[in-house]
């Protein structure tokens, strides 16, 4: 099969095209328009494998969509191109409406039209997946979860772009019946997480011994989904997947933020000892606007009908995360230096500048 991932240098892309070239099965062509958060070290040993090719394009232009479908024939495509970071869309909503809805209409409509002309044998077996969020659901509170069926209340710039997707993705199924399959995670984190992110933000402060700044009080609460463990999923969906059907996907491992940045401390205390206790570097700030109280997930579906479950726990997820970041400076740093430093995003309310 060949398969055709978007925003494949970025965190979770590279992840699943990691995992697809271990496996040996498939034949990829990595689609990223190498925007600041993407990492081309992240797929350096997949593109070197001889079985993938880099195309550097935006999801969002046309031409270039409809050269990549004609010229590579796909049998698949895994959408995960998407802006994702909340504090940048509060900062500037307009490149996430750019990027995470006009970008899946582009996708939708270049794969509709490509998949209207194949022979039948393919027509039949092609699947379009597209890669969402849980925060599409919005805020929980302190008891339930997400279910496929709960409904969308979006919250942030970020969480509408990507729930105005999700339904474009669910019409261009029932109107022009475009074999797609949608799926929705929870917090991810891992190897070659861009830095901006809480997790790697945490670990990189500590490391260096800077101020580890948590919103609010710290009592936010996510179910934390180890990336290897989501590339799993979203292959398993693309290829057993039913289309027309959504799938959430969760790693059962609700933390609260302040409980996830100590636990960071404590790890990084044993392995970088320093006069300093980590934990004395925990600083609260001002909360962000519109933050959601609590997500979680319930996976009970993708468990149980495409046997799939989440083989890491938080706490080996959590180690191997910040073995990963103490062992591999050579990635981070240059990050640090030239991309992006730590400094809070998401202050500034949005302007009109922000728009377009």
């Amino acid at each position: 099969m060949k398969i055709m991932v978007t925003g494949a240098a970025g965190f979770i892309g590279s992840a699943v095209c990691r995992l697809l070239a271990s496996e040996g099965q498939d034949d990829l062509v990595c689609v990223d328009k190498l925007t600041y958060a993407a990492s081309l070290e992240a797929i350096g040993e997949v593109l070197a494998g001889g079985r993938a090719v880099l195309e550097k394009a935006d999801v969002a232009d046309v031409e270039a969509m409809r050269d990549i479908f004609k010229r590579h024939q796909p049998d698949a495509v895994m959408h995960l191109a998407a802006e994702s970071h909340v504090d940048r869309s509060i900062e500037g909503s307009g490149i996430f409406i750019r990027t995470n809805i006009n970008g899946t209409h582009v996708m939708l409509e270049t794969a509709r039209e490509y998949w209207q002309a194949l022979p039948e044998e393919r027509k039949a077996a092609f699947r379009f997946h597209h890669i969402s969020t849980d925060e599409v659901y919005g805020s929980l509170g302190e008891e339930g979860l997400f279910r496929e069926d709960t409904a969308y209340s979006p919250n942030s710039p970020y969480s509408a772009s990507k729930a105005a997707s999700d339904h474009l993705v669910n019409a261009w199924y029932h109107t022009y019946g475009l074999p797609t399959l949608l799926s929705n995670c929870s917090n991810n984190y891992g190897p070659f997480h861009f830095p901006e992110k809480l997790i790697p933000l945490m670990i990189l402060n500590g490391m260096e011994g800077k101020k580890l700044p948590v919103y609010g009080r710290g009592d936010n609460v996510r179910d934390w989904l180890f990336v290897e463990d989501h590339a799993r999923a979203l292959v398993l969906i693309v290829r057993k997947g039913v289309p027309g059907e959504r799938y959430n996907v969760g790693g059962n491992a609700e933390q609260r933020n302040l409980y996830v940045v100590e636990t960071i401390c404590d790890l990084l205390d044993e392995r970088l000892p320093s006069s300093t206790k980590r934990r004395d570097l925990i600083t609260f700030v001002t909360d962000r606007p519109g933050h959601d109280q609590r997500y979680a997930i319930d996976a009970s579906k993708i468990r149980r009908e495409l046997g799939w479950e989440p083989s890491v726990t938080f706490e080996e997820g959590i180690r191997r995360t910040v073995d990963w970041y103490l062992a591999n400076r050579w990635w981070w740093e240059p990050i640090r230096e030239a991309k992006y430093s730590g400094q809070r995003l998401g202050v500034t309310a949005p302007t009109a500048a922000a728009v377009g």
